[in-house]
């Protein structure tokens, strides 16, 4: 906002409206509560400071210049929003309109996010939220979202996160898939079969060494971005894909394979810019997401 730019009283646009839809200062005096001698100063002030003429008298109406025309639906628009200011300063308004776009892996929109869209919808029906799916980090400076959940955090310095406890994530795999390779029990059994990954593969082979799977890149002969394909294709009875524990033990399609093995930590943010520090409806997502997903 460049502050310097801004020039007039509101007070004195307030009385410019009134003139206009009322048609005389008498009768603005009579909308406003005040005298025609106070509106007239105050309408001839904000002349003065615009270097405008706004009215021109027709008999014993005002009728709108050129100029006059060209403002007064922005100081509509302005005494509209001041209308809407003052009714939740006290109290009136408290229903919460408008959209928020809210980014998050495919894999947790589909999954973890039904519960806290279906909740925000039944008390707040006027909210209108947007899930982009998606697996890399959408800017949100940029505005491509408002808020994010991620398994990162923000770098720029304009963008606050609150870190969630961590979820954990363990290994999956159809009842067929599992029968096809002889059900096997030990993390030594599973070293020949097919898992699926996120390229690069290369970077997900030492960590799952530390955890006494020795894999090779030959066991992810299919690697995908889509956290979503993996897991169709996994309860499909096509291999082995790492879930979320939430999303992996609801479903009756799939068991837990390597129980025994260290479960992998799945850090979890949700960040927003800093407007979700004036933006009510954006603070009321992100409270209801904390919520949701902090538990």
């Amino acid at each position: 906002m460049e502050w310097q730019t801004v020039n007039f009283s509101w007070d004195r646009a307030r009385s410019f409206l009134a003139a206009a839809e009322e048609g005389s200062f008498s009768a603005a005096a009579r909308a406003l509560g005040s005298t025609q001698p106070t509106v007239g100063r105050q309408v001839a002030a904000l002349e003065e400071e615009l270097g405008v003429v706004l009215f021109e008298r027709v008999g014993n109406l005002l009728q709108l210049t050129e100029a006059g025309l060209s403002l007064v639906d922005q100081v509509r628009a302005m005494a509209e929003a001041a209308n809407r200011v003052s009714l939740i300063a006290r109290g009136r308004s408290q229903a919460l309109e408008g959209l928020v776009r809210i980014t998050a892996s495919q894999l947790i929109c589909a999954h973890l996010l039904g519960p806290v869209v279906r909740r925000l919808r039944r008390e707040h029906p006027g909210l209108h939220l947007e899930l982009v799916a998606a697996n890399d980090l959408r800017d949100l400076q940029r505005r491509e979202a408002d808020l994010a959940v991620r398994n990162v955090p923000p770098t720029q310095a304009d963008l606050v996160a609150l870190r969630l406890p961590d979820r954990s994530a363990g290994f999956y795999a159809s009842p067929t898939y599992l029968a096809s390779i002889g059900d096997p029990v030990s993390s030594k059994d599973f070293e020949g079969a097919e898992f699926f990954g996120f390229p690069p593969v290369s970077a997900m082979l030492p960590f799952l060494a530390a955890r006494g799977l020795r894999l090779t890149e030959a066991n992810f002969p299919v690697l995908t971005a889509d956290h979503l394909v993996q897991w169709a294709h996994c309860r499909a009875g096509y291999g082995i894909c790492p879930v979320i524990e939430a999303v992996g033990d609801a479903d009756p399609a799939v068991v837990r394979v390597l129980a025994d093995m260290e479960a992998l930590p799945v850090p979890m943010y949700i960040t927003s810019h800093r407007e979700v520090r004036t933006s009510r409806r954006v603070r009321v997502v992100f409270d209801a997401l904390v919520a949701e997903l902090g538990g």
